[in-house]
């Protein structure tokens, strides 16, 4: 094993054993503005949020600038039984990956003058929230092209393989509240029962019917209704409904459909059905010579025959905000076959961890890709 992956491998132990959710990533912060600093970047951190950028490079002159963005939030999951924060989307292997490439730079210490790369560790993507607050910080002032990566399940990319780019889908999220008030088990005519009111949710939600070509679905993820007394008809409750769709016009009808539900819910049973809060993150915005330099950069590490078509996936990452926000940003994100299993955001999702050193490769090729060197 080559001092890179050991650092790499460790990294990636360190960052999974000391996980933490979003906007509480204060300590990964630190580790990682410890290790830009070591390395030759100049960094910047926020007093009002988490998050570090690293700017390496030769930043006076023309040269364009590449940002490198790694996501850092855990999810807080149950795991083995307790509630923890906890890795299963891969951001541990993802910074790991990407401090990874500033090793390697640090390698080769000809190619400084010649580059000028942002590395940009961005906090909550698990809430969609933090590519926009790194907008906000100027994390994109100067910036040209932005690369991200991600680790992807065996059943869309096999391990030794990568997408030269991840299309994912647009996704929503609705909490809703219902407020009434309870009454005895005994009495079922003195209020509305709020449980039998997001049962009817759920089933209207399953009648949604919009274009079948694009695929898309709505469906409840999270429901709290009642106490410790079962001798008590609900009235009150909250829940969450997770939208998905492939384009964000589709995602649009499906959001007015869902709306158009909740304000039946609230004329056929007289009670207030409210949305508390809203996520939202838009489906990918693809641009195609971002996509050729990771290709080129893809192929020239693991070969032709290992560097699949463009994925198609309806997940989401707010890795899109950025390009959103900037429509002239050639952006793409790489998906990593790595053997991963059994799914993300499993609570015991594992993967081969020899992949790590594929996505640094290729990352370090697209690096060199854009600048010729």
């Amino acid at each position: 094993m080559s001092k890179l992956q050991e650092q790499v491998i460790n990294t990636f132990h360190y960052l999974h054993e000391h996980a933490e959710i979003s906007w509480e990533e204060s300590e990964t912060t630190k580790y990682i503005a410890s290790i830009l600093k070591d390395n030759g970047c100049e960094v910047t951190t926020f007093d009002d949020c988490t998050g570090v950028i690293g700017a390496y490079g030769n930043f006076n002159s023309n040269l364009p600038v590449v940002a490198i963005r790694a996501d850092m939030d855990a999810l807080w999951q149950e795991v083995n039984g307790t509630f923890q924060p906890n890795h299963s989307c891969g951001h541990d292997a993802h910074m790991a990956m990407v401090l990874g490439l500033l090793w390697k730079l640090e390698e080769n210490p000809s190619l400084k003058n010649n580059i000028a790369i942002k590395f940009i560790f961005q906090p909550a993507e698990e809430q969609g929230a933090g590519a926009l607050k790194m907008v906000g910080k100027g994390g994109l002032d100067q910036v040209d092209y932005l690369f991200g990566i991600h680790l992807r399940p065996q059943e869309e990319t096999a391990m030794g393989h990568a997408t030269p780019v991840i299309i994912h889908g647009a996704t929503t999220v609705y909490e809703v509240e219902i407020t009434g008030h309870d009454a005895h088990a005994a009495r079922p005519h003195l209020n509305v029962n709020a449980i039998e009111v997001i049962a009817e949710i759920v089933n209207l939600l399953g009648n949604i019917h919009l274009n079948p070509r694009i695929p898309y679905s709505a469906k409840m993820t999270n429901v709290h209704a009642g106490g410790k007394s079962t001798n008590i008809i609900p009235g009150h409750a909250i829940f969450a409904i997770d939208m998905r769709a492939q384009d964000n016009q589709v995602m649009d009808e499906l959001e007015k459909k869902v709306e158009e539900i909740l304000e039946a819910m609230h004329q056929l049973y007289d009670v207030k059905v409210a949305i508390t809060h809203k996520e939202k993150i838009p489906a990918a915005e693809t641009n195609r010579e971002a996509i050729q330099i990771m290709e080129k950069a893809a192929v020239s590490v693991l070969g032709r025959e290992h560097v699949d078509p463009p994925l198609i996936t309806p997940g989401g990452d707010d890795f899109h905000f950025y390009t959103i926000k900037r429509p002239d940003l050639k952006a793409t994100m790489l998906g990593l076959g790595c053997d991963l299993k059994p799914g993300l955001h499993h609570p015991n999702m594992t993967f081969n961890e020899k992949a790590l050193m594929n996505g640094v490769a290729i990352l370090y090729a697209a690096v060199k890709e854009v600048y010729g060197v």
